[in-house]
Formats: structure tokens, C-alpha cells, sequence
């Protein structure tokens, strides 16, 4: 969407109404819903970065950043930017502030054109962060993983940081309206380097082994059950 979000000038280090979202959200986050955040060290201080989660609510692409020492860029549908009146403007100022990208969904094309969004992030130098699974997982169980993710990994040579939600179901459950407090832990895995000898990005044998090495790391994190196929189609959220 022209003239809506970061600007690639200013993603690695985050906007300034971003950074100021972090320093004053992060702590008061962590003060009311209490998170227990591990591996954040493991995280590469600078340079591109994707990291590959389960999804289980819609607070996780909050989560994420907040709990990240570094900016972390999702992308959202379009429609949450364009709003009227003062409820869209709130939320137009929310997802802008929390590092949200706005993306049409739908079709191919879509789904190509947010790939080609996330490969800007990247190549930015930011953080980035996808959900392989494609959708939340409304059961709890682990759904096999998308190879979009492999896609950006073997195209920018991007390291991968697994991230494993536990709990945010909790939070906010499909179709709660408010968020509640409930116990909640992210957990940043080591980062996973895919060199030259998976292959390249054109290749679908090497996407498809880039993303089950993925989705392991992410299992192993979370501890979640896992499914033997996909999740339903990605459906906007």
C-alpha cells in the first residue's frame, strides 16, 4: 500500500513512533501479563533475520516484537489501515506502531507480492516474522509449514530464528473480544543457517527440506502435538 508503514530507510532500527511503542509498551507488557521469555540472546543483533513461529492467537505478532531486543515486522491485511473515523485511526496508529506492513490477501498474486514485501524487509537489513503453519492453529496441534518461509530463507541467505508460543491462546481465545491475563512463554531458538548446499530458492525439494528443518526447531520449542498435514487455507485475519 503506497504511502502506508516503514519506509526500508527505517526498518532495521525501527520508526521512531515504533521504537517509542517498544520502550514504553515492553515493559508494561511484561508488567501485567508477566511472560517468560527465553533465548532472546540467541537473537543476531544486526542484519536480516527471519523468524519462523507457531501461531496459536492473534497476539502473537504483538508477542513477538515486544518480547524481541530487536524490531520484528509482520505483515497484516490491508484493511486494518483503512479505517475512518477516529476507531480507524486507532487502529491504523495500533498496527503502524506494533511494525505491521500492510498486505492485500486473497490470490496468488497477493501471496507473491507479500513475499516480495517480506524479501524488502530483509533486505533492509530487519527482522521479519512469518508463520509457516500459514493460519492459527485453532486445535493446538502443529501444522506442516508453508514453504514461503524457505523461499525467503534460501533467496536472502537470511538466518532463521524458530520461535515457540506457548499459552497465547490465552490471551485472547477466537472470538474474545478483550484480552485476559494468562500464563504465556516465548521461546527464541538458535538460529538456523541454510548456505549454498540446501540448494536455492527455485528448487521445491530444498524449500521443502528448509521447511521441515524449520517447523522441527519449532515443535521442539513449543512442544506442541504435531499434525500430519496443513491447516486450513490462510484466511485473513
Amino acid at each position: 500500500m503506497p504511502g502506508t508503514g516503514p519506509r526500508p530507510a527505517a526498518l532495521a532500527g525501527g520508526s521512531p513512533l515504533n521504537r517509542m511503542t517498544r520502550r514504553i509498551a515492553a515493559p508494561l507488557v511484561r508488567l501485567i501479563f508477566r511472560p517468560v521469555i527465553e533465548g532472546r540472546e540467541r537473537i543476531p543483533a544486526t542484519g536480516p533475520v527471519v523468524f519462523a513461529a507457531n501461531h496459536l492467537s492473534f497476539v502473537d505478532s504483538i508477542a513477538i516484537p515486544l518480547a524481541a531486543p530487536r524490531p520484528v515486522y509482520f505483515l497484516a491485511k490491508a484493511e486494518y489501515f483503512e479505517g475512518h473515523g477516529l476507531k480507524g485511526r486507532l487502529t491504523r496508529w495500533f498496527f503502524t506502531a506494533t511494525g505491521a506492513i500492510p498486505v492485500r490477501r486473497g490470490m496468488h498474486r497477493d501471496a507473491q507480492a507479500a513475499l516480495d514485501t517480506a524479501l524488502e524487509v530483509l533486505r533492509a537489513g530487519a527482522g521479519f516474522g512469518i508463520y509457516p503453519e500459514g493460519t492459527r492453529s485453532l486445535d493446538g496441534r502443529l501444522y506442516r509449514g508453508r514453504t514461503g518461509v524457505a523461499w525467503l530463507a534460501l533467496t536472502t541467505r537470511a538466518p532463521v530464528v524458530p520461535v515457540g508460543l506457548v499459552g497465547t491462546e490465552g490471551i485472547q481465545p477466537v472470538g474474545a473480544r478483550l484480552p485476559r491475563r494468562s500464563p504465556v512463554r516465548v521461546r527464541f531458538g538458535e538460529p538456523l543457517r541454510f548456505g549454498p548446499e540446501y540448494g536455492d530458492a527455485g528448487s521445491a525439494a530444498a524449500r521443502r527440506r528448509v521447511t521441515d528443518e524449520i517447523m522441527q526447531a519449532i515443535g521442539e520449542l513449543s512442544g506442541q502435538e504435531r499434525a500430519p498435514g496443513y491447516n486450513r487455507p490462510p484466511q485473513p485475519e
